[in-house]
């Protein structure tokens, strides 16, 4: 296990801080450049913490995943299982259509999965999270058996992009996704 030195951490620390705010004003387009401009490190010191900017938008959304992550936990073990797995997506929704590039780090790329590289952290931890949700709902008949945890993010995600912008895209992501939910035919 390798230690970090105290100023790397408070590097990272500090590096970390300034992307937040940087990307909750800028979205996922956020400079790495005025990221460490505005921390006062250089760039490669940021890039030795975030080799990409795929990886500082992890780092950055890391505690929305981890609260998701949570809320599924907490919602698995309720009896109506519709609920739950709904109640997880909208807190998925608000947390995709409020954090401005979390939608985009949703997104998967299409690359290969089994390839170490090109795993998305932040999908693979939703969805080892949702699952339990999802087979519950799927065995109570509530969603199509066929429906994949990596389908739903998908479609919050293509909600969350769709409202961006939005004057208040929270609430339009959460009517389309009432809409989707409910279904776009009416039943006779």
């Amino acid at each position: 296990m390798t230690v970090q030195r105290a100023d790397a951490r408070r590097n990272y620390a500090r590096i970390l801080a300034v992307a937040e705010q940087e990307v909750a004003e800028h979205g996922a387009d956020a400079s790495l450049e005025q990221i460490a401009r505005t921390a006062g490190v250089g760039s490669a010191t940021v890039r030795r913490h975030f080799p990409g900017r795929r990886a500082m938008l992890q780092a950055v959304f890391n505690e929305r995943i981890e609260a998701l992550c949570a809320r599924a936990d907490s919602l698995a073990g309720k009896d109506d299982a519709r609920a739950a797995l709904l109640d997880w997506l909208g807190a998925l929704t608000t947390y995709a259509a409020s954090a401005r590039g979390m939608a985009g780090l949703l997104i998967q790329d299409g690359t290969d999965p089994d390839d170490p590289a090109h795993v998305n952290a932040c999908s693979v931890k939703l969805g080892g999270a949702a699952e339990p949700l999802l087979r519950n709902a799927a065995r109570a008949g509530a969603v199509a058996p066929d429906v994949t945890v990596a389908d739903l993010v998908t479609l919050v995600t293509g909600i969350a992009l769709a409202t961006e912008q939005h004057p208040d895209p929270i609430a339009e992501a959460h009517r389309l996704l009432k809409l989707t939910v409910a279904g776009i035919s009416p039943r006779s």
